[in-house]
């Protein structure tokens, strides 16, 4: 075996022998891949497309050791170091070129404490592995909306999705987490064992070390939630969009209900002259006992003359998957967000005639409605601070060929400049594309400075950067 030469950002090349590389690869349990492997560039390939990186080294880890290993590995050698939980981050951060990735995806277990109402899981399962565990047991955690992310990265930066407004963000619901510091120390965090770290990772990023284990309250939940689509003619859209934000002011915690405007796909329920045509969906889930679900979503179905209503009672697991088919891994990505306090008219304005000018059949605006529990929580009180009640506005660019990548993304980049003045100011971390660096200080508002604080403490040389990286004016290497 040759000597390897691995890419970093400050060093330009680091060289490591073949001993080296040998003797990593007897210590782990796991495996290491170079390029060249048979699973090299299945282990790299991540959710976006766009995103195409080449680690010099891949090291699949198969437990928190083989994740102590690899950070003592990277440290030691100053090699770039990437992180891979499910590879499904709009930034691509899963993956770096050059340097070290330690990749996660085999660490997918997650186990039940019914009793206790708790879950223990590992960093490399998706929200599919978490939903199908849990809801065996009638017990659901609250995440996103696409159940093949990976539960690593949403819980990280927040997470927030279809039961978010009844029990919380998925940080809220964290108990604690065992993590691998840039020391190649195992730490575990919690409100009673390094409170300040516990802190940080409740919306930071992946900026204080590598997950190996996370620790989950649960609800009793399921397995039927009462759910659906409320499909309207786009022509609608002013007049739908403006019930819609009216109907919300009274609406109860177990409601949930987000829009999309796009072009239609073809779903079995709509009739065949639809698709392909611009479309606004109202999306909802209530919490709860069925029949005051229908009372409480009565509003919102009632608002305008929908082209097709499929609200009704569905496996949870089923729910939480109703959108991966348009979220498949593989096309290419590009995404623009705001945070909003309300949905004013301006916002609409902005956003309905964006959807006149779609620059592709998959493109899509969403606003997820959040508040209720989540909002409930003071901005101080973990590293997310966006807990005013709000919207939460993303511009989705998706296609499939690299001739549509400027089209897409000055669409994409378009809407967010023209809805900017309307914004709350705050973004958030799991929705900011590579390109917004510049967001992150903005992003974490009156919690920056102490983010800052205790990732000089935890990682001061930096290693955990190929992320929405965290920077000190002083001390801190910069990406």
């Amino acid at each position: 075996m040759n000597a390897i030469s691995f890419t970093t950002l400050e060093r330009g090349k680091a060289t490591v022998d073949a001993a080296s590389l040998e003797a990593l690869s007897a210590q782990i349990r796991g495996t290491v891949l170079r390029e060249g492997d048979a699973a090299y560039d299945e282990v790299r390939g991540i959710w976006n497309g766009m995103i195409d990186r080449r680690p010099g080294l891949i090291v699949c880890c198969v437990g928190a050791s083989d994740v102590v290993i690899a950070v003592n590995f990277a440290r030691e050698n100053r090699l770039l170091v990437c992180v891979r939980g499910g590879g499904h981050n709009i930034a691509g951060s899963a993956v770096c070129d050059g340097g070290l990735m330690i990749d996660l995806s085999l660490m997918k277990s997650v186990r039940v404490d019914v009793a206790a109402k708790r879950a223990w899981v590992g960093p490399g399962a998706t929200l599919a592995d978490v939903d199908r565990e849990t809801q065996a047991f009638g017990l659901a955690l609250p995440t996103g909306i696409n159940s093949t992310t990976g539960i690593a990265g949403l819980t990280l930066g927040g997470g927030f999705g279809w039961i978010t407004r009844k029990f919380g963000l998925t940080i809220d619901n964290l108990v604690s987490a065992d993590v691998v510091t840039a020391d190649g120390k195992l730490l575990r965090a919690s409100q009673s064992e390094n409170p300040d770290l516990f802190w940080a990772l409740r919306g930071g990023g992946g900026n204080f070390g590598v997950v190996t284990a996370f620790e989950f309250q649960l609800h009793q939940f399921g397995p039927q939630v009462l759910s659906g689509l409320v499909v309207h003619p786009f022509a609608d859209a002013a007049k739908v969009l403006s019930e819609y934000r009216e109907a919300l002011e009274t609406a109860p915690d177990e409601l949930t209900c987000w829009v999309v405007m796009r072009q239609a796909p073809p779903l079995p329920f709509l009739p065949a002259e639809w698709h392909g045509k611009e479309v606004l969906v109202l999306a909802m889930c209530y919490c709860g006992d069925a029949q005051a679900g229908e009372k409480a979503t009565q509003k919102l179905r009632a608002i305008g003359t929908p082209i097709a209503d499929v609200v009704g009672l569905n496996p949870f697991t089923g729910w939480q998957q109703a959108f991966d088919p348009l979220l498949a891994p593989g096309a290419r990505n590009y995404w623009k967000s705001h945070d909003f306090t309300e949905l004013s008219d301006g916002v609409v304005e902005v956003t309905t005639a964006a959807i006149a000018r779609l620059p592709g059949p998959e493109c899509e605006i969403f606003f997820g409605h959040v508040g209720g529990a989540a909002g409930r929580v003071t901005a101080d009180a973990t590293a997310f601070p966006q807990r005013s009640s709000h919207f939460v506005m993303n511009v989705h660019a998706r296609w499939r060929e690299p001739a549509m990548d400027r089209a897409c993304i000055d669409w994409a980049r378009g809407i967010y400049d023209a809805a900017r003045p309307y914004a709350a100011g705050t973004a958030y971390v799991n929705f900011m594309p590579e390109d917004e660096v510049d967001r992150v200080e903005a992003a974490y508002g009156g919690n920056y400075s102490r983010l800052l604080e205790i990732k000089q403490r935890y990682d001061p040389q930096n290693l955990f950067r190929v992320n929405q990286n965290l920077r000190a004016k002083e001390g801190l290497r910069a990406a």
